[in-house]
């Protein structure tokens, strides 16, 4: 099955409108596709609408930010009801508090001296990043890379997110967002099933991920992405080892946001392991 279950829009930090990224996924014969915009879910309808009328089993979705033993961990929803009251007021809750961190964010560029800024104020570079957003409740790091990539910071997103956009650098603002039973409450509470996003991208010590696993377990999340854009093959092998060791079904998404930034195209990562189970399984 080619399914790609996580995947992004201009609605939060992608680059397309939702309906193009559902056409993009036609043509490349991804047969099973969800929309996965973090902490919104507008872009669905649009999305719906290609991808059924191209015989393409979709799957609404959604991607919560979680704050996790101080660390940003993201959990997708699959099958959402996106009338949810629950759920949409959880993630509008979530969306509120991004304008005051992309605002800080912004002061802290500004304050840096970035030649490539060259002397622009906290307004200025708002701005510039707002450009790139489509949503302006959803002004993200990815937006502010943008920017910095047209004023000429950087070459590419790798590169200024390691420069300017990560913990310690001028431009990272850490954020509360919902907590792990809050994401699990919401998703579940809307029918939903939830889904470790990118395990691989979190860095964490054992004792952490043990934690988070378990209790995402105990929550009753169901999922986890094992084949997803960031891992390595060594990470394949190893989250299809936890997968089955938590007994958590698989997921597979690209994590597509953009055709110039993305590392894979929609549908194009290999399929799961026959050793685990398809969280599409009994769809």
């Amino acid at each position: 099955m080619n399914a790609d279950l996580h995947c992004h829009s201009h609605v939060s930090d992608g680059v397309l409108a939702p309906e193009v990224v559902a056409q993009r996924a036609v043509d490349a014969g991804v047969q099973m596709l969800a929309l996965t915009d973090h902490d919104e879910l507008a872009g669905l309808a649009a999305a719906r609408t290609v991808a059924q009328a191209a015989g393409v089993h979709f799957v609404p979705g959604v991607e919560i930010s979680v704050t996790f033993a101080g660390k940003t961990v993201h959990i997708v929803g699959l099958h959402v009801d996106e009338h949810n009251a629950a759920l949409r007021e959880g993630l509008a809750g979530i969306r509120s508090g991004r304008d005051g961190r992309a605002r800080l964010m912004a002061e802290g560029l500004a304050a840096a001296g970035l030649k490539a800024l060259d002397g622009l104020d906290a307004e200025a570079i708002l701005a510039g990043a707002s450009k790139y957003a489509e949503n302006p409740q959803l002004i993200s790091r990815t937006h502010f890379a943008r920017f910095l990539i047209e004023r000429g910071a950087a070459e590419d997103p790798g590169g200024v997110f390691m420069r300017y956009l990560t913990e310690g650098k001028p431009g990272y603002v850490e954020h509360r967002w919902a907590t792990l039973t809050e994401a699990l409450s919401w998703i579940r509470g809307a029918g939903g099933q939830a889904v470790i996003a990118h395990p691989g991208r979190y860095r964490m010590s054992d004792t952490e991920r043990w934690a988070l696993f378990s209790q995402f377990k105990e929550l009753g999340g169901v999922g986890v992405e094992v084949i997803t854009a960031s891992h390595t093959k060594d990470q394949y092998r190893s989250y299809a080892l936890i997968a089955r060791e938590y007994g958590l079904l698989a997921s597979r998404g690209s994590d597509f946001h953009s055709p110039d930034e993305s590392r894979v195209n929609l549908g194009e990562l290999p399929l799961l392991p026959d050793s685990v189970v398809p969280i599409w399984h009994d769809w």
